[in-house]
Order: structure tokens, then sequence, then C-alpha cells
């Protein structure tokens, strides 16, 4: 399916660095695209660097966090972008979430853009994607099934939140987790996640058996290729630790999904 750029974008994104990472070109296509990522809470000051964030040069998780702000403030600037950070932990912190808190943060702060395209992550392999995938779904199934919306005060900033379930059909959708039925969802293929065998269609078949398919979308970004990259090289902290094949999965077309219900044969 062809698509123009949507006029209004909200990209979610797990960490901060996979928006520009998997949609960079799409957000630099964009007008005053929104970026919303929901693991960028900071760690409490005084506890130590888990692996990751060692090998990155940091020694502690607050150290870690500040810094990929300011590289995820760079990199956004530089394609045009707002970002809206949210205070659920990453999962390497040892906090543990699930999917139905993050949803009730998402829908709220979904709610004060109703005529928005949202894209989500397919959510692939890693437990944080994962998670924000599922969270996602309830989102925008709540949506559909035009759940009434909470009485509760919206919020465009951060929460508790949410354990990796793998699908959102095995947690009961709450009665908070609504978003506006205007709005358009479109989902990214996770960047490095996404060259794992099997795991783009693992996602594919398991939205299949829930009654869902997916097809891919076709948008005119190819030209913003170069800004993307050039925007990639902001988060200085993070690409020292990919190795070759990781890197280049970086520079590839960026792929979108929409979700719709299965076609039904028509009988003779």
């Amino acid at each position: 399916m062809d698509m123009q750029v949507p006029e209004l974008l909200t990209v979610i994104s797990p960490h901060l660095d996979d928006a520009v990472f998997s949609c960079g070109s799409l957000i630099a296509a964009s007008r005053n695209p929104i970026v919303v990522t929901v693991f960028g809470g900071v760690p409490p000051e005084g506890i130590d660097a888990p692996d990751w964030d060692r090998a990155a040069g940091f020694s502690t998780g607050y150290e870690s966090v500040h810094a990929r702000r300011r590289e995820d403030a760079r990199a956004l600037s530089m394609l045009g972008a707002e970002p809206v950070w949210l205070d659920f932990l990453d999962g390497q912190y040892g906090k543990r979430y699930n999917p139905v808190d993050l949803a009730v943060r998402l829908a709220r702060l979904l709610a004060m853009q109703p005529h928005a395209t949202i894209v989500a992550p397919l959510g692939l392999f890693h437990s944080d994607h994962v998670l924000v995938n599922a969270a996602c779904m309830l989102v925008r199934e709540a949506a559909h099934a035009e759940v009434p919306a909470p009485r509760t005060s919206a919020r465009a900033t951060a929460a508790h939140a949410a354990t990796p379930t793998p699908h959102a059909s095995d947690v009961a959708t709450p009665q908070a987790v609504p978003a506006p039925p205007t709005q358009q969802w479109l989902f990214y293929e996770d960047a490095i996640y996404r060259r794992m065998p099997g795991m783009i269609q693992n996602r594919l078949m398991a939205w299949w058996q829930e009654g869902l398919l997916a097809a891919p979308v076709h948008l005119p970004i190819a030209p913003f290729q170069t800004q993307k990259m050039r925007a990639i090289e902001a988060y200085e902290s993070q690409l020292p630790l990919f190795n070759a094949e990781q890197l280049s999965d970086l520079g590839g077309p960026e792929r979108y999904w929409s979700l719709g219900p299965p076609l039904v044969p028509k009988s003779r």
C-alpha cells in the first residue's frame, strides 16, 4: 500500500535511539513530529552501571541515561522532531512493569494528539520492545473497541509501568486505556533485531492468529536517508557497541506495516 508522509506523526520508541535507528527517514520527512521514548527514565544516583552501560563507558545508570538523553535530543533536533521522555526505567536497571500500566500512560499522552498517525515498534526480540508493542496493541485495541475515555486528567509526561508479554491478547484490556479512534496506526520493523531469522515472520504470524492481517506500507522517504544517517551519528555512546552487521542494518530501508482484519473470500 502506498501512503503519503503523515502531516501529524508520533513515533513510539522503546529506548533512547530506537526511533531514529528504525524511523529516522520518516521522522525527517514529517513536519514537527513527536518521538515518545517509553524507557527514558533516569535511575537513582549511586547505582552501579549494568554491563551495557559499563561497556559504553559509564560508571552509573544515572550518568548513562543523562548522556543518552543529550544524544537523543541532538539526533531528534537534527531531524526536526520533539522528544518526550517517559520515566519508565530501561529493563537493564532491574525494574519490572506490565503492559497495562504502560498502555494507560501512553493512552493519556496520545489522547492529546487525536488526529496523529501513531508509529509503534513491531516488538522484536528485546524484552523492552516486546513490552512496548504489547502496550501499544492495548491502546490500539481499546480505540477500535471504543472504550470510554477515563475521567482522569491527561498528562504528556512519564509514569510507572510494565513486564514483557509477547501478545496483547494475554492481558485484559483495562478500562482506562482509550485512544481516539480517528488515529491511524502503523508499525515499524525494529532496527538490528529485524535481521534475526524468523523475527518478523513470527510477529506477522502471531497477528494472523489473533485475526489481524499485516500489510506492507510504502512511504516516499528515501530522499531523507542521508539526513537520518547524520542523526544516527549523535548516538556516539551506543554505536561502538554494535557489530558490523548491526551497523549495516541501521542504513537499510525502513519498513512499515498496517494492521486490519483478514480478507474473507467471497462465497460462490
